[in-house]
């Protein structure tokens, strides 16, 4: 061997071994349980309050700042994932696993569970300014189970390759702009194998991926700005808004509605057939997404007669295996909160809290013994996805036999999308009724002139 050649294998040999060191030493999702501490991060008050002030404003505002301290998050962590992750070995990695996105310095810091939300500790960072500007990657094939690469330090990562900073170190992530970046948190998959989460996966597999349309493009737009307070504005500065399930904003018009009849005129005895269009014209993904086990959707159909009389039409139904639970009926469910509340004959609460007959573009979680569940730790098994999909056109029938007694004159037809983030029988009975604030997504309404 010639000493370039021994030169050369010897470079090789120490990189290679520098290159497996490293990567030995990268943990992420479980793996990276307290292998950092609180000390490596920064506050968000520290980045918010001198240099990137807006973008502070805005973070305080959004879910981001809010995944540990949120009601809804806390009931379902504290009295429903802890007590059930205590008794249940199979679901036991939930106890520390809910920080990994909800709280992620707190679990990185090994501080699991973090104290209440009423200790005002550093978990209610949540989603914090320099979690996310020290991801550098992740670990695995697939986004999913907070698998981020968290490389804290005075390097801090965004998406551009020309900025400055008195504070700190900047570099380009092209990472940052993807969206598997959100899908490292926005991807969740249960103890039991089961996609419990997948806005990320339903973008991948749909139509706006293909064309380069990231989860960013919608929920962090750009817009003429700065992005810190010294620094030289921009044309296109990504606003830190993420506006998404929790704001009714984002939420409204999501869903194109149409309402037609198939005849114009009709006699009290007649049967007229009613046809909806739902188009989603809005969402990458499905909707709802993310959190679908708590999330219900749902249309609901009223026709009102020149009198005033009104009258409730039920869903046609179509016959697919597994409707029975897109169609609100009477029926319990929920039955396995009784593991968390120590209680082994909980029956469960109603399932959907709307009108009975009423359409639900759900899919349905099921425990291991085959009830459906809130608990996406517990889930075991999906049911039908009857959800709607993006660019996707549902058409739902209506078949409304006329009542003799129907008065004479102009009826009115109205279809109505709503939207809940938990279902209300569930929401009341944990008592977080402000979970089932009913949104209108949208409303359409057809007319059909009964004759005398």
């Amino acid at each position: 061997m010639n000493i370039y050649k021994s030169i050369y294998f010897s470079l090789f040999i120490t990189l290679t071994g520098i290159f497996a060191y490293s990567n030995a030493q990268v943990k992420a999702g479980a793996d990276a349980l307290g292998t950092k501490s609180y000390d490596d991060y920064e506050t968000p008050q520290f980045c918010g309050t001198s240099c990137h002030v807006d973008f502070y404003q805005q973070w305080k505002q959004a879910m981001m700042s809010q995944a540990y301290t949120h009601k809804w998050d806390e009931v379902e962590y504290f009295k429903l994932a802890i007590p059930h992750a205590e008794k249940d070995e199979m679901v036991a990695e939930v106890k520390a696993g809910c920080n990994g996105c909800h709280a992620p310095i707190s679990f990185l810091a090994g501080d699991v569970p973090p104290p209440l939300p009423e200790m005002n500790s550093r978990a209610n960072e949540s989603v914090s300014c320099d979690l996310c500007h020290t991801v550098t990657g992740f670990d695995g094939d697939v986004p999913h189970n907070f698998n981020f690469i968290s490389s804290p330090g005075n390097v801090k990562y965004g998406p551009r390759d020309n900025s400055e900073s008195p504070e700190h170190e900047t570099a380009k992530s092209d990472f940052l702009s993807s969206g598997d970046f959100c899908g490292t948190c926005h991807n969740e998959m249960s103890p039991f194998g089961v996609w419990v989460k997948s806005t990320h996966l339903e973008w991948k597999e749909g139509p706006y991926s293909k064309q380069g349309v990231q989860c960013q493009t919608c929920h962090m737009t750009k817009a003429k700005g700065i992005t810190a307070e010294m620094g030289e504005e921009y044309p296109d500065a990504m606003q830190h808004l993420f506006h998404g399930a929790h704001d009714p904003g984002k939420v409204k018009g999501t869903i194109e509605l149409r309402i037609h009849s198939d005849i114009d005129e009709a006699e009290p005895g007649e049967t007229i057939k009613f046809t909806v269009a739902l188009f989603n014209q809005k969402t990458g993904h499905k909707f709802p997404s993310g959190s679908v086990e708590d999330r219900i959707v749902w249309m609901h159909l009223e026709a009102t007669d020149a009198d005033g009389n009104v009258y409730h039409l039920p869903v046609d139904k179509k016959g697919f295996e597994g409707e029975e639970y897109t169609i609100s009926s009477d029926v319990l469910a929920y039955q396995d909160m009784g593991i968390a509340l120590d209680d082994a004959d909980f029956p469960g609460v109603q399932r959907d809290g709307v009108p009975f007959g009423d359409r639900i573009f759900r899919m349905p979680y099921f425990d291991p013994q085959g009830r459906m569940t809130i608990q996406q730790w517990n889930t075991a098994s999906l049911g039908v996805d009857y959800r709607i999909g993006p660019r996707e056109t549902k058409l739902e029938t209506f078949t409304f036999d006329l009542p003799f007694e129907i008065a004479p004159g102009k009826l009115t037809v109205k279809a109505v999308l709503n939207y809940q983030k938990l279902v209300t029988p569930v929401a009341e009975f944990l008592d977080v009724k402000e979970e089932a604030e009913i949104i209108v997504v949208n409303d359409h309404y057809t007319t059909v002139q009964i004759l005398e």
